[in-house]
């Protein structure tokens, strides 16, 4: 079966208004700010490090000087440069319990650069699908998000067989930002190990989120008898049998062992992560987030 259109970016946006951003202006009282926090700061003064403070405030030459560990304080500006860093790859394509997880990035994406523009920030992204990143560059207000969008739902070319490397587009954005900037990593992040390092690295000098799509089926498939599964990166297929209890299982377990290898090499970077199924609300996944947000940064003192 050929891969579902995706919707026309500029219905999507109007939708996304009404359907996310309004409720959650409600619900969130209009304090977006929950989300990106840790951005376009101004440096206001040190204090003592406290237990559950993000490392990468840490002044190592005050410390050094009052032989006491200091961290650095900051009072958040107004406005703040974001970009999506965005994984357009075939495996994106995949979706048997809800909508293909193509459509959840495209609606995720809209939501989070409509609700930063709302509020007079800029945003760009980088595209990447496996061949060559696709930068599109920072932009305010309405048309730079349905610039966004409209990449998104472009599909260029066919993309040839191979697994998807993070490092490429990680890397292509380490070379063009120039200053502290809010990073969406966006990917189901089914490809091989090896951006881990690279993503920990624009850490230490950005605020970085990463954000998984993810789909229900692809650790509780249906039971469809014995069919040919395709790995949609490489090609290469292989038969099984659904109804298996086996297989089932086996499949199950390596989604479990998946997901914790992801989430450790996120909080080993540092990063602040975000999972979102083709199954889930995407109001409640995103007041969700911002709560957890708000509840860290109280308790790492963040509150000025």
């Amino acid at each position: 079966m050929p891969p579902k259109a995706p919707p026309d970016p500029d219905r999507l946006l109007q939708k996304l208004e009404w359907t996310v951003l309004r409720p959650l202006d409600g619900l969130l009282a209009g304090d977006y700010r929950t989300f990106f926090q840790g951005v376009g700061l101004d440096f206001t003064g040190l204090r003592p490090y406290e237990y559950g403070d993000d490392v990468r405030t840490i002044d190592w030459n005050a410390t050094a000087r009052k032989a006491e560990t200091q961290v650095r304080r900051y009072h958040e500006d107004r406005s703040l440069d974001a970009w999506f860093l965005v994984d357009t790859s075939p495996s994106l394509d995949f979706g048997v319990s809800g909508k293909p997880k193509s459509e959840l990035e495209l609606e995720l994406v809209g939501a989070l650069a409509g609700m930063l523009t709302h509020h007079g920030n800029r945003v760009g992204a980088c595209l990447y699908d496996g061949t060559l990143p696709r930068l599109y560059p920072l932009a305010s207000g309405r048309q730079g998000v349905l610039a966004i969008l409209r990449g998104l739902a472009t599909n260029p070319s066919p993309v040839p067989p191979g697994e998807t490397d993070l490092r490429v587009p990680l890397e292509a954005m380490a070379g063009v930002l120039r200053q502290r900037s809010l990073i969406f990593l966006v990917s189901d992040f089914q490809c091989p190990s090896g951006w881990e390092e690279v993503l920990g690295t624009m850490a230490l000098r950005h605020e970085v989120v990463a954000v998984r799509i993810h789909d229900p089926g692809e650790s509780n498939l249906p039971d469809l008898g014995t069919v040919w599964l395709e790995d949609a990166e490489t090609g290469s297929q292989i038969l099984v049998d659904t109804g298996d209890p086996g297989f089932r299982r086996r499949l199950t377990e390596a989604n479990h062992k998946k997901t914790a290898s992801l989430e450790a090499s996120f909080l080993h970077s540092h990063v602040d992560a975000l999972s979102v199924a083709t199954t889930d609300d995407l109001v409640r996944a995103l007041l969700g987030f911002a709560h957890r947000r708000r509840h860290r940064k109280f308790h790492r003192g963040g509150a000025s």
